[in-house]
């Protein structure tokens, strides 16, 4: 199992499979590794993201409505990439990487994202339509 080396003293243990999923929609995901390079530092507001924003940003790769913005943000959210923030008074409109998805951005920096195959699209679409847990 891979181990996650954040900023914190802790070290996380994913399994491989995890690691795969993650990695797996990260790669078929409508957004550029960009996003969540800047992720990696600070908050993005799905405003920024969604619609002209968002390619005007390098966030995306094609105009995104700011509900299937907010689709693809929830499945990474759920593979374990992404969470969303919190202030004060609850939950935001803006994401931040795991440690999970720091990771997986930490081993692409410098690089493209690698193109998804077929099979990886309809492995990526069926396990997000059913929600299955691998």
């Amino acid at each position: 199992m891979p181990a996650v080396d954040s900023q914190n003293p802790k070290i996380f243990v994913y399994p491989r499979s995890t690691v795969e999923r993650a990695e797996r929609s990260l790669i078929c995901s409508p957004f550029n590794l960009h996003l969540f390079e800047v992720m990696g530092h600070q908050s993005v507001s799905l405003s920024a993201i969604a619609l002209e924003n968002g390619i005007k940003q390098s966030y995306t790769k094609r105009p995104l409505s700011e509900l299937a913005c907010d689709n693809a943000l929830g499945w990474l959210i759920q593979v374990g990439v992404l969470r969303r923030e919190v202030d004060g008074q609850g939950i935001t409109d803006s994401f931040r990487l795991t440690p999970l998805g720091r990771q997986l951005v930490e081993q692409y920096q410098g690089k493209n994202w690698p193109t998804p195959s077929w099979s990886d699209r309809l492995y990526n679409a069926v396990i997000r339509w059913f929600r299955l847990p691998f």
